[in-house]
């Protein structure tokens, strides 16, 4: 090979291996401090468009299962509402079979009618008064639970009602046995009543913990996805800092060694 001061080839290309070597050790350095495979478009731009997108469909998700416990929890509150107006009814029950039955006095009867008003006036303030999220739980108006996967929708729709002692049709007074025995009638319906939306209740409730478990294997499969795309391989890019460690080494020990190659020209003219 003929000895030339005007380029350094040899230079030239150690300058370009060392470049490469630095480009490749920050590459593993960024991945390993990160822990993620692609830090940029450069990186793997297919992969992070689906990354991206898996991601996406994540975060709908992740929501979605917010607002299907939001949605659960909503019922649940109507659930116990229900269950305590069941037991005022039982108790009512109790107090209408008393006061019908002929040996009690009109004081007494007086008495019982008195504690059945105040069962009465208790249902009402438990329809009007039960609240959730700021939000009356009993209402006619329909609500709606929104579900998503960030590219297909779906939503359960429920309506509690109203709840009250005239919807539940409790008219009649406790204060002769006639009218005792007519409200006993009206209790008991009103018990069915009660029961039958609670078991609509209940349906609802199943049906939206049902699509919180489907979101949750969701969100845990598609994670799976997005990390088996994003995540970086701990192991490999440990053999890789070695290596490239190693050659960034070598390579600057060459360049030193290739530039000191043209001071062997000075030696013919001495």
């Amino acid at each position: 090979m003929a000895l030339s001061i005007l380029n350094n080839i040899a230079s030239i290309a150690a300058q370009n291996q060392v470049n490469i070597t630095a480009t490749g050790l920050q590459r593993t350095l960024f991945r390993l401090s990160s822990g993620s495979r692609i830090n940029s478009g450069a990186d793997d731009a297919a992969g992070l468009a689906i990354a991206d997108g898996l991601r996406a469909n994540i975060s709908a998700l992740v929501q979605s299962g917010r607002n299907a416990n939001d949605g659960v929890g909503n019922l649940q509150v109507a659930d116990g509402a229900f269950g305590q107006v069941s037991n005022l009814l039982n108790r009512a029950i109790t107090l209408a079979t008393e006061a019908a039955t002929g040996t009690v006095s009109s004081s007494q009867r007086t008495a019982l009618d008195a504690e059945y008003t105040a069962i009465k006036a208790e249902i009402d303030r438990i329809g009007t008064n039960t609240t959730f999220n700021g939000a009356s739980v009993f209402s006619a108006s329909t609500t709606s639970i929104f579900l998503s996967d960030g590219g297909s929708n779906s939503t359960l729709t429920t309506t509690v009602g109203t709840l009250s002692s005239t919807g539940l049709s409790l008219s009649t007074d406790l204060t002769s046995a006639s009218n005792a025995a007519t409200a006993l009638g009206e209790i008991n319906t009103a018990i069915a009543t009660v029961a039958g939306n609670r078991g609509t209740v209940g349906a609802v409730i199943n049906r939206l913990q049902a699509a919180q478990n489907v979101i949750n294997s969701q969100v845990q499969n598609l994670t799976a996805a997005e990390d088996g795309i994003r995540a970086a391989d701990i192991a490999q890019e440990v053999a890789s800092l070695t290596k490239f460690s190693i050659l960034n080494q070598t390579g600057i020990a060459a360049l030193a060694q290739a530039n000191s190659q043209q001071s062997s020209v000075l030696s013919l003219l001495r």
